[in-house]
C-alpha cells in the first residue's frame, strides 16, 4: 500500500509537499487565492460574503503598521503573511487546534518557515516582532468578533483582551467577493515587497 498523498497541487501548477515544504513550490498567487477563499470563524459571520483569511491578514498588517512608529517593510510583510500556511491547511478555530494537538503547530511552523524563506524573511521571526504581530492578530480577532461574529464586547474582552482604542479606532472590516480580496492581498504584498 503506498503512503497517503501529502502534497497539494496548486493552481500555479506547483506541487507543495505539506510534510516537507520547499520555498520554490510557493507562489504568492496561490497564497492569495487560497486565503481569499478560506472563511474565518468557520463562516459564522454576518454579511453577504464570508470574511476571509486574506481580509484578516490585510487587517492584521494594518494594525501592526499602526502600532509601530517606523514600521519596517519586512516586518509588515511578515504580518501580512502571518496566516499564509492556511492557504493549504485551512483556518482552524482555536478549539479545534487545541483538540488536534501539537501536530498542527509543527505543520504550521514548517509551512511558515518555507513561506518566509521564499519571500526573503527569516525562517523564524525575532521574538519581539512575533509578539507585535500576535498583538495585532488579537486586536483583529476582537474587532472581527464584535463587528461580524456575534460576540459581545464583554465576551471579546475575555477571549481576546481589551481593545486598544487608539489602534482600533476607525478600523473597517471588508466583506467583498474573493476575487477582489485576492487582488487587494496581492497588491499589498507587491507594495511591501517593492519597499524591501
Amino acid at each position: 500500500m503506498p503512503p497517503p498523498r501529502a502534497w497539494q497541487r496548486m493552481l500555479s501548477g506547483r506541487r507543495l509537499d505539506l510534510l516537507d515544504p520547499t520555498p520554490v513550490d510557493i507562489e504568492i498567487e496561490d497564497i492569495a487565492h487560497g486565503l481569499a477563499f478560506v472563511a474565518r470563524w468557520n463562516g459564522q459571520t454576518r454579511g453577504d460574503w464570508p470574511y476571509s483569511v486574506a481580509e484578516h491578514s490585510l487587517l492584521v498588517e494594518e494594525i501592526f503598521t499602526r502600532s509601530t512608529s517606523k514600521p519596517e517593510p519586512r516586518w509588515q510583510l511578515a504580518a501580512l503573511l502571518h496566516d499564509a500556511p492556511e492557504y493549504v491547511i485551512g483556518d482552524m478555530i482555536s478549539p479545534v487546534k487545541a483538540a488536534v494537538g501539537p501536530g498542527y503547530g509543527a505543520l504550521d511552523d514548517r509551512l511558515t518557515a518555507a513561506i518566509h524563506i521564499r519571500f526573503g524573511l527569516p525562517a523564524t521571526l525575532p521574538a519581539p516582532v512575533k509578539r507585535r504581530i500576535k498583538a495585532a492578530d488579537k486586536l483583529s480577532a476582537w474587532v472581527e468578533a464584535t463587528q461580524i461574529a456575534g460576540f459581545s464586547v464583554t465576551e471579546a474582552n475575555r477571549f481576546f483582551g481589551r481593545a486598544d482604542p487608539h489602534l482600533a479606532n476607525g478600523l473597517q472590516l471588508h466583506l467583498r467577493p474573493p476575487t477582489r480580496t485576492r487582488a487587494a492581498y496581492i497588491a499589498r504584498f507587491e507594495t511591501l515587497l517593492a519597499a524591501l
